[in-house]
């Protein structure tokens, strides 16, 4: 009974947070930041230890498989648009993902951080499952490549869309695309928020996003001087 209760909150939370961010289109009131913001400070005011939490949020976590798998209904909607934009999704996706790679490298080596962090940042703008392969194979610790994942997420979900509006990125499928391949799930889900055809084209980038990186990071490693 208590997982269902824990469920009932964080959709209850969910659908309120929604409701917000569809009315006042604030990047602060981002569903996933917010939301886990108000989860997190009702588990501590009700001296709720977050391994009672845990069986509701293994369920949940459970049905991102199908969630994900039902992202193939917008890109069949969308079908003929996809096949006729394919080779600039394809071009699009493949520089966003390589200098997503290549700047977050760059940057962390510049900054003096250890061979097995600057390899676990790598694979930061794809999802958990991709990052953790990446980070095994090139010697990089695949928790706290899983830390970057999560964290590039949340700041491409608060920011991600407020960045497209300054500057001035109006067209659903560029929105989409730039919100999949740079921040995988989360922006994934801002971006259905904003539009179906925002969700599909985020959905598919985030897909390529991952082959992408994977194929990119024996590059990506040599050219840092990783290897």
């Amino acid at each position: 009974m208590t997982t269902a209760l824990f469920i009932i909150l964080t959709l209850a939370t969910y659908l309120g947070v929604r409701k917000l961010y569809l009315r006042f289109r604030h990047p602060l009131l981002n569903v996933v930041g917010l939301g886990a913001a108000v989860i997190i400070t009702v588990l501590v005011l009700c001296g709720i230890p977050y391994s009672d939490y845990a069986p509701a949020k293994n369920i949940m976590t459970f049905l991102l498989g199908p969630a994900t798998v039902g992202l193939a209904v917008p890109l069949y909607r969308y079908r003929t648009l996809l096949l006729r934009a394919a080779p600039a999704i394809l071009g699009s996706v493949a520089l966003g993902a390589a200098l997503a790679m290549l700047t977050a490298g760059a940057i962390a080596k510049l900054g003096g951080l250890p061979q097995d962090v600057v390899v676990s940042i790598l694979p930061k703008g794809v999802t958990i499952p991709f990052a953790i392969e990446i980070a095994q194979i090139y010697k990089g610790i695949p928790a706290l490549a899983t830390a970057f994942v999560v964290a590039t997420g949340t700041l491409g979900s608060l920011t991600g869309g407020w960045l497209l509006n300054l500057a001035r990125v109006r067209d659903p499928m560029a929105r989409g695309l730039a919100l999949g391949t740079v921040s995988h799930g989360q922006g994934t889900a801002t971006a259905l928020m904003e539009g179906e055809q925002q969700g599909a084209m985020a959905g598919l980038a985030m897909i390529l996003a991952g082959v992408f990186t994977a194929g990119f990071a024996p590059f990506a490693v040599w050219l840092l001087g990783l290897g």
